[in-house]
């Protein structure tokens, strides 16, 4: 692996090379994406790659991706063109891309603006709560996730956010009417330490989960796209924008292996089927 920084005005953007450029057999890089999470996510889907040169990296921000722009918003549309420029960089061409969540939201952004970038996109679970039937609930039910987060910390934010992104169908009124969830249930700090800053509680990413996708752009794109969805998140927030998002693209999204992070090993202690979920990859990539 061979680290790298693309500096622009507006970022210092950090990203690593697994494997040879230009690739060997000429296959494109595979680009792997998500938010907010860094390029730490996919250490261990990466390795089922050997033969594969992928490119991962950490959205401004997050990890070692400096600002410079003085905001702490996150866009899909800003982190796209980020995206588009590192991958005029690699000099390589047009890539496959893997968009985990909020990346998936910005690969979807990416080939809507720049069509030539990426030959197939496999979208994984992409939170687009516009495109849902339930759209204004599910709005008030992101918005009480932030509340929450504002008025207790980390920990209930995060219960609530767990709670939220749990819930099988529709945001009803039983929804709204439950207890607020219990962080100490899920073994987290139950005590305050005081930030606000959490880009996934706070409405810092608002930009990405209310991001309506271009469908007339995408239907143009030369690009293949793939929704796709966790078998273990059927009926949850993540799996109805998925299949909502498919259907307004004409397809059915594709299952997956695992949850909504079935990708992962232990990077963030909630492990996947890194090894299945990496077979699959491989077999829809190939078509």
């Amino acid at each position: 692996m061979t680290e790298h920084t693309l500096e622009t005005a507006e970022a210092d953007l950090v990203y690593d090379v697994h494997g040879p450029l230009p690739t060997a057999g000429g296959r494109p890089p595979l680009f792997m994406i998500g938010q907010p999470m860094d390029a730490t996510g996919f250490r261990t889907v990466t390795s089922y790659f050997p033969d594969r040169t992928v490119v991962t990296y950490d959205p401004r921000g997050l990890g070692r991706s400096v600002r410079k722009d003085g905001r702490v918003d996150n866009s899909p549309t800003v982190q796209a063109d980020d995206v588009h420029a590192i991958i005029g960089v690699l000099g390589a061409g047009p890539v496959e891309l893997f968009g985990s969540s909020g990346g998936a939201v910005t690969a979807l952004a990416l080939v809507a603006a720049h069509p030539d970038d990426v030959t197939t996109l496999v979208a994984h679970e992409p939170p687009l709560i516009p495109v849902l039937p339930d759209a204004a609930a599910a709005e008030r039910a992101r918005a009480q996730v932030r509340d929450v987060y504002q008025a207790k910390g980390a920990g209930a934010g995060m219960a609530s956010f767990i709670a939220m992104t749990s819930w099988q169908g529709e945001f009803t009124d039983n929804y709204f009417a439950q207890p607020a969830a219990d962080p100490a249930q899920f073994g987290m700090p139950t005590e305050d330490d005081g930030s606000r800053d959490d880009p996934l509680l706070s409405d810092r990413s608002w930009a990405v989960s209310g991001y309506h996708p271009d469908v007339a752009a995408l239907a143009a794109a030369p690009t293949r796209i793939v929704i796709a969805v966790g078998e273990e998140s059927a009926g949850t927030f993540t799996a109805r924008t998925s299949e909502a998002a498919a259907a307004l693209l004409g397809q059915q999204a594709t299952v997956f292996p695992s949850h909504h992070g079935g990708f992962l090993g232990g990077e963030y202690g909630y492990p996947g089927q890194p090894e299945a979920f990496a077979r699959k990859l491989r077999e829809v990539l190939e078509g």
